[in-house]
C-alpha cells in the first residue's frame, strides 16, 4: 500500500473515532463507553495476513477468517455487519490497533460477546527498556520495515494485545491465536507461522502504547487459546483439498460445528488436540491461563488473562435447541433446486475423500444429495424435487450418508531438500507400490513425507507432516533410495490401513445411542482418561465433560475401554489402531476351543456383541486378559467402531492371519491390517439399508448410513 493511501486510510479510521493520532495513543476512558444497544450485541475482529513484504508467503490465513466468519454467523448467531475483517495489507499494526478500538472498544458493553482473532506469523523481540527480556509479539502485514529503517519493527507485542482484551467492558470475550514464536533452523514438512527471533526495536508508538494501557482500568477476563501450548512448538498450516488452513482454526471451528460445545476449555482441546494428531502435527493449543512454565516464561505476567474463565465465551450465546452440524445452506439457485453449502463441521480427514451422492439431512427432514465439492463448498440438489418445504440460506445441514471412493491410496510427498537423483529413485521405488502415490510436497494434500534425516543426511526417512520421524522407518547410513522405500513395505500398507479405518470417524454425525469410555483400572476405581459418544443420541452432555486435553497414561498402565449401548438394537465391535510403536494392533476376543488337547492350535475369533442397555467392559477384568501399556514414550491411537450388522468379513480376514496361540492377548498385534481395514469398511457398507435406494455403484464406492454405524477415535500419549 503506498504511503500517501496509507495515511489517508488511516486517517479516515481514526477520525470516526473522532481523535487526532496523538489522542489515540493516549487511551483515554472515553474509549471504553459502549453504544446503547436495544439488546446485547456479538462483535468480532478476525485478521489473516498470507502475504508479507520481504518475508515467505503463508498461505491459509485467508481461511482461516472465512472459517471463523461463517463459524460465527452460522452456529453463534452473530450479524454479519458486526463482523470486521482485516486482510493482507489491510492488516497492518495501526489499522489492526485503531480497528481494536473503534469496532471493539468503542462500541462493546459489558453484555456484548467479543471474538478476536490473528492468523499470520509471530515472532520474539526484545524491548528497548530491557534487553534482557524476550516478549512474544504478533507481526501484521507491515512488520518488517526494510524499506524505510531495518532496526525498527512493527510488531503487536503479545503483551499489548492482552492488555486491549482487558480493556474491553465485558467479561465473554475470547481470542483465538493461530500463531506461534518459535522458528527452528530447519523446517521439514508443513508451514510454519513463526519468524526467526528479531534484534530490532520495537516502533516507539507501540512502546508509547503499551504504556499507556498499563495505566488503563482493566476490566476484563478474556479467554485467550493459542494454536501451541509448548515455548518450541509451532503452529503449523495444511494444504488441503483445494485450499490451505492453519491447523488449529480448522481443528477448532470443525469442532464448533459438529459438538454443542463444552463447559470447559480443557474439553474442546482434548478433541481439536485429537484431530491435530490426525493431521500430522504433535502442537497442543493452550489457553494463556494455563501454560507450561517455559511458554509462560517467554509471555506477558499471568495477571494478565483472567481466572475462572473456564468456558469458551462467545459459546455462552449458543443456541440450546442445535446439537451440531456438518454445514450450511450459504446459497440457493433460480431454480431452487440447486443449493451451495459450506461444510466445514466434516472432519478434515474425511473432507478430502467425501463423494457424490452423499446425502444431508435438514431440520424439515427433506435430504440434499451431494453432487459436486470443490474445497470446503459443495453443490447439492433436493432429494424429493416436488418438495413443499424448499431449503432456505442458513438452514445447518447434518450428515445423513457418506459415500466414500473404494480406490484410496496412501500419499507419499517428496520432500524439496533432496536431489534430483533421489526424487526420481524414489518416485520410482514408490510406483512399485499400487496402493502408494507421491507427489512434490507442498504442491499437493499427502499423509506422510519421505525426506533425508536432519542430523545423518545420509539416512532416509519416513517423517509425518508435522516432521517427526515415524517409528522404525529409517534406513541404514549410506543406503540407497529404493532399498530403504522396499523396506517400507510393511509399513506402508498399516498406514494405509489407519488412515481407512479413520475414515469411519463419526462421533458427530452418528444416531446410534453410545457411549465409551477409556479408563486406567486401579486397585480403587478405574480413573477416566477419555469419554467419548455420540452426541446427537443423548440430550445432555454430561459425561462428554470428562475429558483432558492431553491424555497422559504412565507405561505399565492396566487400561480397559467400558462400552455402553444405549440403542434399542445389538451392535457389534471392533477396535483397531496404531500402537506407540506406529504398529497396527487389535482387540480379539478370543473363544475356547472345544478340544484343548487338539494339535491345531490356532486361535478361534468371535464377534463381540453388545446388547440393547448392556454395558460391556473389555478385555474382561481378569488377570488372563490384562491391557497393560508398554513403552515406548510415544502416541497411541486407536480407533472403536460399532455397527448394527455383524463384522463378518472383518473376522474373516482376522482368521486368515497365522496367528499362533502365544498371540492370544487382549491387545494383540494386527498382521495384515490393510486387509482388515478393507473388509472393515466392507462391513460397514454391507450394514447400510440405504445402497440399493442410490444411484451409486457399490463396486466404485462405500455407502455408510449415520443409523447403522458409529466410529470413535482415542488418543493419547504414554510417558
Amino acid at each position: 500500500m503506498k504511503r500517501r493511501r496509507f495515511l489517508h486510510r488511516i486517517g479516515s479510521i481514526l477520525a470516526v473515532l473522532g481523535v487526532t493520532e496523538a489522542e489515540w495513543l493516549t487511551l483515554g476512558n472515553r474509549y471504553y463507553q459502549a453504544l446503547a444497544q436495544p439488546s446485547p450485541r456479538k462483535l468480532a475482529l478476525l485478521i489473516g495476513i498470507n502475504q508479507y513484504p520481504h518475508i515467505p508467503a503463508l498461505s491459509g490465513c485467508l481461511t482461516d477468517v472465512e472459517l471463523q466468519r461463517e463459524l460465527l454467523i452460522h452456529r453463534f448467531g452473530f450479524q454479519g455487519s458486526d463482523i470486521l475483517t482485516l486482510t493482507e495489507e489491510q492488516a497492518s499494526r495501526e489499522f489492526i490497533e485503531a480497528a481494536f478500538l473503534d469496532h471493539l472498544s468503542k462500541q462493546a458493553k459489558p453484555s456484548d460477546v467479543v471474538v478476536f482473532h490473528f492468523s499470520g506469523y509471530g515472532s520474539r523481540a526484545k524491548l528497548e527498556t530491557s534487553p534482557d527480556t524476550i516478549q512474544n509479539a504478533l507481526v501484521p502485514a507491515n512488520g518488517s520495515n526494510k524499506s524505510q529503517d531495518e532496526k525498527i519493527v512493527n510488531y503487536i507485542l503479545e503483551e499489548t494485545l492482552l492488555l486491549l482484551l482487558r480493556s474491553l467492558p465485558t467479561n465473554q470475550v475470547t481470542a483465538v491465536l493461530d500463531t506461534s514464536y518459535y522458528a527452528p533452523s530447519t523446517v521439514l514438512g508443513l508451514k510454519i507461522r513463526a519468524l526467526q527471533e528479531s534484534e530490532a526495536k520495537l516502533a516507539a508508538e507501540e512502546l508509547d502504547l503499551l504504556k499507556q494501557l498499563k495505566t488503563q482500568k482493566l476490566p476484563s477476563t478474556p479467554i485467550v487459546l493459542a494454536a501451541t501450548s509448548e515455548s518450541k512448538q509451532s503452529a503449523r498450516e495444511g494444504l488441503f483439498s483445494g485450499f490451505s488452513a492453519g491447523l488449529f482454526t480448522y481443528a477448532l471451528t470443525q469442532y464448533l460445528w459438529e459438538f454443542t460445545p463444552a463447559s470447559t476449555i480443557q474439553v474442546a482441546f482434548s478433541y481439536v488436540e485429537n484431530s491435530l494428531s490426525k493431521l500430522g502435527s504433535k502442537q497442543q493449543p493452550g489457553d494463556l491461563e494455563n501454560l507450561s512454565p517455559k511458554r509462560r516464561a517467554l509471555n506477558s505476567p499471568p495477571s494478565l488473562v483472567g481466572k475462572g474463565a473456564g468456558g469458551l465465551g462467545f459459546a455462552s450465546s449458543f443456541p440450546d435447541s442445535i446439537i451440531g452440524a456438518e454445514g450450511v445452506v450459504s446459497a440457493i439457485e433460480e431454480d431452487g433446486k440447486t443449493v451451495h453449502l459450506w461444510l466445514a463441521g466434516l472432519p478434515p480427514q474425511v473432507l478430502l475423500y467425501y463423494g457424490v451422492n452423499s446425502r444431508f439431512s435438514l431440520a424439515t427432514t427433506e435430504q440434499l444429495v451431494l453432487r459436486s465439492r470443490t474445497g470446503l463448498t459443495a453443490k447439492a440438489q433436493i432429494s424429493k424435487i416436488d418438495s413443499t418445504t424448499p431449503p432456505q440460506v442458513g438452514q445447518l445441514v447434518q450428515e445423513a450418508v457418506r459415500v466414500l471412493p473404494r480406490n484410496i491410496n496412501l500419499t507419499i510427498a517428496l520432500d524439496t531438500g533432496l536431489e534430483r537423483i533421489e526424487r526420481v529413485d524414489a518416485t520410482s521405488a514408490f510406483a512399485g507400490f499400487s496402493h502408494v502415490s507421491t507427489v512434490v510436497a507442498g504442491e499437493k494434500p499427502a499423509d506422510y513425507i519421505f525426506a533425508k534425516l536432519q542430523e545423518i543426511p545420509s539416512r532416509y526417512g519416513l517423517f509425518s507432516l508435522g516432521g517427526e520421524l515415524i517409528p522404525n522407518t529409517s534406513g541404514e547410513v549410506g543406503e540407497a533410495v529404493k532399498l530403504t522405500v522396499q523396506r517400507l513395505a510393511p509399513k506402508l500398507s498399516t498406514l494405509l490401513a489407519a488412515k481407512l479405518w479413520r475414515l469411519t470417524e463419526n462421533q458427530g454425525s452418528s444416531r446410534l445411542a453410545l457411549k465409551a469410555t477409556l479408563e486406567i483400572i486401579s486397585d480403587i476405581s478405574p480413573r477416566v482418561v477419555m469419554q467419548r459418544e455420540t452426541i446427537r443420541t443423548f440430550k445432555t452432555e454430561t459425561s462428554i465433560k470428562k475429558s483432558a486435553p492431553t491424555p497422559i497414561v504412565p507405561i505399565g498402565s492396566r487400561m480397559q475401554y467400558r462400552v455402553e449401548n444405549h440403542s434399542d438394537r445389538p451392535v457389534y465391535l471392533i477396535l483397531l489402531g496404531l500402537n506407540n510403536n506406529h504398529t497396527a494392533i487389535a482387540f480379539y476376543s478370543w473363544e475356547t476351543p472345544q478340544e484343548p488337547n487338539t494339535a491345531d492350535t490356532k486361535p478361534l475369533l468371535k464377534e463381540v456383541v453388545i446388547a440393547p442397555g448392556e454395558t460391556l467392559t473389555l478385555p474382561q477384568t481378569n488377570a488372563a486378559s490384562e491391557w497393560v501399556i508398554s513403552g515406548p514414550a510415544f502416541f497411541y491411537e486407536q480407533q472403536l467402531i460399532v455397527s448394527t450388522a455383524p463384522f463378518s468379513e472383518t473376522l474373516a480376514a482376522f482368521k486368515a492371519a497365522n496367528y499362533s496361540t502365544a498371540e492370544q492377548g487382549p491387545i494383540g498385534l494386527l498382521l495384515n491390517s490393510l486387509d482388515v481395514a478393507q473388509d472393515l469398511l466392507q462391513d460397514l457398507h454391507n450394514a447400510s439399508a440405504l445402497k440399493t435406494e442410490m444411484n451409486v455403484t457399490a463396486a466404485d464406492s462405500y455407502i455408510f448410513d449415520v443409523n447403522s454405524w458409529a466410529s470413535f477415535s482415542f488418543s493419547f500419549q504414554v510417558i
